[in-house]
């Protein structure tokens, strides 16, 4: 299975890089499209403000929407999530790709630090293959200042920090997963996805 790491110019390649050939994929980052085009499956990683992504991401945007409508399988991380949706009010109102229909949102002011940083637990709310072999209240990482609103019927996993957001998403078809939390830092329950990942999707 060959897998492309999507580079639109932000973002921490090199360690989901290293995460996925750890469990046995073949892996290229490419901002290509053909590349995109040949790829079994596609991740969206992220790192930094929505609309720096989504400017740094135009060019690439309608390959991509047309591999996921094809069925291809792509996991978005993190930003790369949060681009899944339809819009952001990070730095002011910006689209997403809107593959998956929400909004994105700043944790409202509380006694709870923002950015929400470091390891919480999972409430899973679907068995989606992703999370074959992951049990209820395991412990990610996460780095965020946003948090995407859907509806349910695309909570795949919750996680509460003062108030509770999604921690995976999924679209009705299942080939598109979006994670909050970055699962090439999650230890041995990351890795565990990305190898579910591998094995489950694309094939």
């Amino acid at each position: 299975m060959k897998i492309v790491i999507i580079d639109y110019g932000l973002g921490n390649l090199r360690s989901i890089e290293k995460a996925l050939q750890y469990v046995g994929a073949q892996v290229e980052i490419s901002k290509e499209e053909h590349m995109i085009d040949k790829a079994d499956a596609l991740i969206l990683p992220g790192v930094g403000a929505f609309r720096d992504a989504m400017m740094h991401f135009s060019t690439l945007e309608l390959v991509v929407k047309d591999a996921v409508d094809e069925g291809k399988p792509l996991l978005g991380i993190c930003l790369g999530m949060q681009m899944l949706a339809s819009e952001s009010e990070e730095g002011g109102f910006h689209k997403g790709i809107d593959i998956i229909p929400g909004h994105v949102a700043r944790f409202p002011p509380s006694e709870l630090k923002v950015p929400h940083m470091g390891w919480n637990s999972l409430i899973i709310k679907k068995n989606i293959p992703l999370l074959n072999g992951i049990n209820n209240g395991s412990f990610v990482y996460f780095v965020h200042s946003f948090h995407v609103s859907t509806d349910e019927k695309y909570e795949a996993a919750m996680c509460d920090y003062g108030l509770e957001f999604p921690a995976i998403i999924t679209n009705e078809e299942g080939n598109v997963i979006g994670t909050q939390f970055h699962p090439e830092k999650s230890g041995l329950i990351g890795l565990t996805m990305l190898r579910n990942f591998v094995e489950n999707y694309g094939h």
